[in-house]
């Protein structure tokens, strides 16, 4: 009793499996495969309603068979085969479009996670006309690059695929933003005002002057740095006579609501903002400014309460005896918002020191130490060094070579000790060949959807670094 009963259930499996099967006649291949297989597509796949037929006989599809098999495989198992490297990325999208299984091959064509200690350099950016990029915005959200060239605008999506070009009024974009779904504002340092612009129909839809009826010294101020906020867009305008503020402009009328640190210009304590940074876990607005001149680096770090315009915390290097290294001024400030940790790279000796955001005080640094031996040489100074902050990871730019400073995972002991900043908490590797610092001058680096964009001076295209699919290794202490 009991095998005939185990052979029934035998019978039972296999003429479900039978039922099971459904068959494609696609571009004039039959392919077999199952209901769960075509039904893991999504509910609302073409694949998955092509599953409810009754019918014995295959459904033709005129499409391509071998993206098919591709694509059927991916299905099958989560990933894409050996045999997908054939089609570029743009060709499996459009299939994967035609049958609803868009999400499906996105997830599979996604990076992994940016582990800057191994990562390489996977592909270029390049604008097919004015191809040198003047400047651009990497948008972590959904993994787009918003690029400025001369004085277009480009786009391009999470896979890296073109999606549109318009042309603006702008002869150069020094400024971009994206600040809506279709929505970019751009400035420039030859031109006056901040302009928005519609990339679904290449309209301007909006422009902003600072203007004071007041002071006639307020006339043609250029933008000189961009952010936004969920309800906000700030922009840091300078005049021809170094007059500067950063202006707080409403995103749905498009028209200024305030100014932010309005200055004379007149001293290294009072230049224009070049960098802001908008955090949201603390709703700080957070400008930078940094001059290089005959006797070295000079600034400030300036933070904002955004909704009364008052100052919450400031430095000025050097000159504010804040610094406990004096005259080794910072060349470049950058932001943790994940730890919500700042960080600066120092323009004399080159070092890295790391300030919690929480604690600032009159002297928040604390400086990391180099602990790797590997390393070509020791960290210098000097001009062209710059960092940016992704990932838990700060990736510095020296002149051409790029390096990441990793944070270290510590002992299940050490957890309470990880909170607290201490000079040994990260490891600095590099992450390029000699042969890639020697393509030009690093000038800007941003993180978005697991990779890392780089533009160098005079050298056209972004690159595009990011991790392999194998990546994962795990610093220990």
């Amino acid at each position: 009793m009991e095998d005939g009963t185990i052979n029934g259930a035998r019978r039972t499996t296999i003429q479900s499996q039978v039922s099971d099967r459904v068959k494609l006649n696609v571009g004039g291949k039959l392919f077999e495969t199952t209901v769960s297989t075509l039904r893991s597509g999504g509910p609302d796949s073409l694949l998955s309603a092509l599953s409810n037929r009754n019918s014995d006989e295959p459904v033709f599809i005129d499409r391509d068979p071998e993206i098919f098999s591709a694509l059927l495989a991916l299905l099958r198992s989560n990933r894409l085969p050996s045999t997908a490297k054939r089609f570029s990325n743009q060709e499996l999208i459009d299939e994967a479009v035609y049958y609803g299984i868009e999400s499906q091959l996105r997830s599979a064509l996604a990076p992994s996670q940016l582990s800057g200690i191994d990562a390489s350099l996977f592909s270029t950016i390049r604008p097919s006309s004015d191809g040198v990029v003047t400047d651009f915005n990497a948008v972590d959200s959904d993994g787009s690059v918003w690029v400025a060239h001369g004085g277009q605008v480009s786009v391009y999506d999470w896979s890296l695929t073109h999606t549109e070009t318009i042309r603006t009024h702008l002869d150069y974009i020094s400024s971009i933003r994206k600040v809506g779904p279709d929505l970019a504002v751009v400035g420039s340092e030859f031109e006056s005002g901040l302009h928005f612009y519609n990339l679904a129909n290449g309209r301007r839809v909006g422009s902003v002057e600072w203007t004071d009826p007041s002071d006639p010294r307020i006339y043609k101020a250029k933008v000189n740095a961009v952010v936004d906020s969920p309800d906000s867009v700030f922009a840091a305008f300078e005049c021809q006579h170094r007059e500067n503020c950063v202006l707080s402009i409403d995103k749905c009328t498009m028209k200024p609501v305030s100014e932010l640190g309005r200055q004379s210009g007149n001293s290294a304590k009072s230049t224009v903002v070049g960098k802001l940074t908008f955090l949201p876990e603390i709703n700080a607005l957070v400008g930078v400014s940094v001059t290089a001149g005959a006797f070295g680096y000079s600034g400030y770090v300036r933070l904002w309460d955004p909704r009364s315009g008052d100052v919450v915390w400031e430095t000025n290097e050097p000159g504010s005896g804040r610094s406990s290294r004096f005259g080794d001024s910072f060349a470049d400030i950058d932001f943790d918002q994940d730890e919500l940790t700042m960080f600066k790279i120092c323009s004399k000796s080159g070092d890295l020191a790391v300030a919690d955001l929480r604690k600032l005080n009159e002297d928040p640094w604390v400086y990391l130490e180099e602990k790797n031996p590997c390393m070509r040489h020791v960290a210098s100074g000097g001009s062209n060094i710059l960092l940016h902050c992704y990932r838990k990871q700060v990736f510095v730019g020296r002149g051409g070579e790029l390096e990441v400073w990793s944070r270290m995972v510590e002992k299940e002991s050490d957890v309470e000790r990880e909170r607290v900043l201490h000079g040994g908490l990260y490891r600095r590797n590099y992450m390029d060949k000699v042969e890639d610092a020697e393509r030009g001058i690093i000038k800007k680096i941003e993180g978005a959807g697991d990779r890392l964009f780089v533009t160098r001076e005079d050298v056209e295209g972004i690159e595009v670094w990011q991790s392999s699919q194998f990546s994962g290794a795990v610093l220990n202490l």
